[in-house]
Formats: structure tokens, sequence, C-alpha cells
């Protein structure tokens, strides 16, 4: 493998694990995580269980119900944290007795008024995808053909177009849902609301993408900058060759027209030479080649 399809090879690499780590986010839900403070509910097993409330025994009214119910678990005991994570698709946290998890929709969860800006969060991430896909697809033929009537360098110029725009798809999808999460903490619905959260391992990979792309496109217009000067120089370098093969034929024959207008006539001298040994009055011919 030559250099140059090494260094194609190495500009493929960082566009694979992009494409791979917006992947990864989008089917993920661990974009925030964090705990929730749930009330304990009533025990119904044998006394022991440390996730729900102990009632113990109260008095009795006359017609036998239960008038009075004492517990003896008071503040903080009185309830559990419960952890949680979120996605772009739904919203998980694990269950009373710490077995499985229990799941529903995000779109349930955040304001009816957010509906459509995390409905373009997802299709922001989804056409980030499938720009550096298409990246990816071209720069993998860039590779693999070795045609010389096309100028490849311009596939070059145009990953690095598409991944910036892969790139700032990416960085407005992040935001806008990073805004949608935080308003639904303020304004979601009471047994969702979150005590503490933080960004998951999903939203760092998320930014992780996005900073790739932007690695990948400068790159990529480096390239396409350094080749296009190579190839405009081969370009005159070629021009300038074929210019002075066309002015060679012409200053030889200049030169060969001024070498024989520059030579001597000799025929006076031949005459004069002969003329010295003839008697006086004889006539002389002489004939030129």
């Amino acid at each position: 493998m030559d250099r140059a399809r090494r260094q194609r090879a190495r500009a493929l690499l960082p566009i694979c694990l992009a494409f791979a780590f917006s992947l990864t986010a989008l089917g993920s839900s661990h974009w925030c995580e964090g705990t929730r403070r749930v009330a304990k509910p009533l025990c119904q097993d044998p006394p022991g269980d440390l996730h729900c409330v102990h009632a113990g025994s109260g008095r009795r009214r006359d017609d036998g119900s239960r008038a009075v119910q004492y517990t003896w678990e008071t503040g903080d005991d009185k309830f559990i944290q419960r952890r949680f994570h979120v996605g772009l698709w739904q919203s998980c946290e694990e269950s009373l007795g710490g077995t499985g998890e229990e799941c529903r929709s995000f779109q349930s969860i955040i304001p009816a008024e957010e509906q459509g800006v995390l409905w373009l969060s997802i299709g922001a991430e989804v056409l980030n995808i499938l720009l550096m896909l298409t990246s990816a697809i071209l720069l993998g033929s860039r590779m693999s053909c070795h045609s010389s009537g096309f100028h490849w360098f311009q596939v070059d110029a145009s990953v690095a177009i598409l991944m910036v725009l892969a790139g700032l798809l990416g960085m407005v999808a992040h935001m806008m849902y990073t805004t949608i999460f935080q308003i639904t903490v303020n304004l979601g619905p009471e047994d969702w609301r979150p005590q503490t959260w933080d960004y998951g391992w999903s939203y760092c990979l998320a930014w992780i993408s996005f900073a790739l792309c932007m690695a990948v496109s400068v790159m990529a217009m480096s390239r396409y900058t350094v080749a296009r000067l190579e190839f405009t120089e081969k370009q005159r370098v070629q021009k300038g060759s074929r210019h002075s093969q066309q002015n060679f034929p012409e200053s030889e024959a200049s030169e060969s027209v001024w070498e024989t207008e520059a030579a001597p006539n000799t025929e006076g001298h031949v005459l004069m030479s002969l003329s010295e040994y003839l008697p006086p009055g004889a006539r002389v011919k002489v004939s030129m080649c």
C-alpha cells in the first residue's frame, strides 16, 4: 500500500469511529443518569424488607375497623433512592425490589409543547448519521478505485463539506436534547422528576462524535488544498514543457538561415585566382556547383 492510500485509510478510521459513536448514542438510553426520591410503599411481606414501610399495630374501633396505623420509619427513612437513566427514546428506572427496570417512553414524559423539538432533535441525529455514512462511502470508493480520468482530490472536498454539516447537525441536536431534558426536569410529571442527575456515557459519545467530525473535516480540507496546489503546479509545468517543444524547431530554422547568410562568397576569389595563370585575352568559363 502506497503512502497516499495509507493516508486515506487513516482518514477513514475517524469517520467510522464517529459513525459508530453516533449510532450507539442514538439507540441507547444513557444520555442522562441520576436518582429519584420515592416514598416507600407499605410492606406486604414479613418484617426485614428495607424497601417498604413497616406498619405497626394500631387500636381498633368498636366496629372492628382499624382507626390508626403506626409506622416506625420517620424522616428520610420513609424514602428510597431509585436510580434512573434517560435517552432519546425512553426513560428507565430500577424497580422497588432492585431486580430489573421499569421503562416508559420519554415522549410521554416531556411537556406537550416540547414534542416537536424532541422530534427535530431525533431527525438531526439521524441526518447526522446519514451524512457520516455518505462520507465513509465516498472515501472508501476513493481508496478502491484507480481511475486517472477523474480528479479524486475533489472527493476530499466533498467529504470535508459533508462532515462539517454532520458535525453542525449533531451539535444542534445535542443542544436541543439538553434543553428538552432540563425543561422536563422542572416541568415534568411529579412521579418522574429526579432529585439529582448528570450526563451519561451516551451523551459523552455523542459529543466525541461531533469532535471527530470537525477533525475529519479539517484534515480532508487540508488534503484537498495540498492536492489542488500540486495538480495546478503539475499542469503549469506540463504547459511550459509543451511550449518549449513548440519553440525549439523555429529556433533551429532561424539559426540555419543566419549561418547561410553569414557564409562568405567564394566565387570572386576563385575567378581572381584563375586569371593569374591564363594568357591575356583568354576567356574563362567557371561552373559553380
